[in-house]
């Protein structure tokens, strides 16, 4: 979002009542054919959660993106949208060089970076996009994007920054716990042997690892190798 846009929202006096959380868990994405769907997906490294089917007229199959809260669902029978439809869907990323250069690596056709002129976003077809990234490579306004097979787009959104009050983790205060406990686990079986350093930066990249889909023994070594970074 630019800081140009403005809200021309009016807040209604509510009763004050306890927040009731609502997280955005899953979006549907009409495709046409689901095998073809899933292998392109899984092509790019995406994690497949389940895959459920009835006869032939029904299949369901739950994908997540790296690092992402949200998944979204492919399948038959479970959507009247037409394949293709589903266009703007936002995939944010620190770096955007990087993540193009990933998809790339993986196959993928990748437009160019751009923005938008006068930082108006809008995701029908091509329509105000400026080659090159923000000239001021300001948060939230350097983009690329990408089609899965059936024209459904995806677009890869640079934040660096984040707007003030957007935190950087979804989970609920149990969630969290139960993750601060577990990497405290771990670090008191790396802490013994490592050399001296400060905890926070082990704990940092363990829960980011574990926020990226990756399992305990993968975050472990992802931590340590986070570390040797740090002492080099």
């Amino acid at each position: 979002m630019s800081s140009t846009l403005m809200s021309n929202e009016r807040t209604n006096p509510v009763a004050q009542t306890e927040k009731v959380d609502m997280k955005l868990e899953v979006v549907v994405v009409p495709v046409s054919d689901v095998e073809r769907a899933k292998q392109f997906y899984l092509g790019m490294g995406w994690r497949v959660d389940a895959d459920f089917a009835s006869g032939d007229g029904w299949r369901l199959a739950q994908i997540t993106p790296p690092g992402s809260a949200c998944s979204f669902f492919i399948g038959k029978g479970i959507t009247k949208a037409a394949p293709g439809s589903a266009q703007g869907m936002l995939l944010m990323v620190d770096n955007v060089d990087a993540a193009r250069a990933d998809l790339i690596a993986h196959g993928i056709e990748v437009q160019e970076t751009f923005h938008f002129d006068h930082d108006l976003i809008q995701f029908t077809g091509t329509q105000g996009r400026v080659p090159g990234p923000d000239p001021q490579r300001r948060s939230y306004l350097t983009f690329a994007s990408f089609n899965d097979p059936d024209g459904n787009g995806w677009v890869l959104q640079e934040i660096t920054t984040r707007i003030p009050g957007r935190g950087f983790s979804s989970m609920d205060v149990a969630t969290l716990t139960a993750l601060l406990k577990e990497t405290e686990e771990h670090h008191g079986e790396y802490e013994p042997t490592a050399p001296k350093h400060h905890w926070s930066d082990w704990y940092a990249a363990y829960i980011v690892a574990r926020q990226r889909g990756r399992n305990p023994e993968e975050a472990v070594k992802d931590s340590g190798l986070h570390m040797e970074s740090i002492r080099r």
